[in-house]
């Protein structure tokens, strides 16, 4: 598992190792896997976002059938695409700041695709070979904003709308794990990963066919049915079976 993590100083990066991290020479997604003779106690570190996107978010809606069902809509027919800007990206413990401009804003657990490599009209057969490795994320929305502004831009993008970490898991294999999200404890979504409508192989080809696919870019993959309100004080915990946890404080 590829993770970011830090005690003090410059952010390093380094692979966990049971509880500890091993500590990588620079970034591995450029400089590879080469490791130093430091190790780090997994407990003592600060992990931070394992991946800051150097160009974009991009994200999938409406990817599972029950949830479009539990907002009343249809099923788009091709993956339903819109950014989030780099600047949402939060890590885990990091607090999601509620914006005063809404008065309901969501959380919604999704599956989070790394890049690692330059792609662009990628085959569905090839999407591997463009994917860094799997993370999780918090698709954080104004869902007020989201109706009435007519499009997702500023509901989706807030600063702080877009948790992702703990770590980077480069080999998670989709079809046999689930994502979760609790609420203060509560399990509020749980789904195997199988109900997503577009699969990540589709979904990087077409996004790749729209946009040109840099590394460390994300790609959010869709959330499931029971997403729900947020209100400062809370904890959200996004939990994807193969990866970790991803644990957010929520404030006003």
């Amino acid at each position: 598992m590829g993770s970011r993590s830090t005690i003090s100083g410059d952010p390093r990066f380094g692979i966990v190792d049971g509880d500890e991290i091993v500590v990588l020479k620079g970034d591995p997604m450029f400089a590879g896997f080469d490791t130093t003779d430091e190790r780090v106690p997994l407990a003592e570190a600060r992990l931070l976002a394992p991946v800051i996107p150097r160009s974009k978010v991009v994200a999938v809606g409406k990817n599972y059938v029950d949830h479009v069902a539990e907002f009343g809509g249809e099923v788009p027919k091709e993956p339903l695409l819109f950014l989030k800007p780099n600047t949402s990206v939060i890590g885990p413990g990091d607090s999601i700041v509620l914006p005063h401009q809404s008065s309901r804003v969501d959380f919604e657990g999704e599956l989070a695709v790394v890049i690692g490599s330059i792609a662009r009209n990628v085959a569905e057969e090839d999407a591997d070979s463009v994917i860094f490795g799997y993370t999780i994320a918090n698709d954080v929305t104004a869902r007020d904003l989201q109706k009435t502004d007519g499009q997702w831009a500023r509901a989706k993008g807030f600063d702080t709308f877009c948790p992702l970490g703990p770590v980077i898991e480069t080999e998670f294999v989709v079809a046999s794990n689930t994502v979760r999200a609790r609420l203060n404890g509560e399990v509020r979504q749980d789904a195997p990963l199988t109900d997503m409508v577009h699969s990540v192989a589709s979904i990087v080809a077409y996004v790749s066919a729209a946009f040109t696919l840099l590394p460390g870019d994300v790609i959010l993959t869709g959330t499931p049915a029971g997403v729900g309100r947020m209100v400062s004080g809370d904890v959200v915990d996004i939990e994807i079976s193969g990866i970790g946890v991803l644990n957010n404080p929520v404030r006003g």
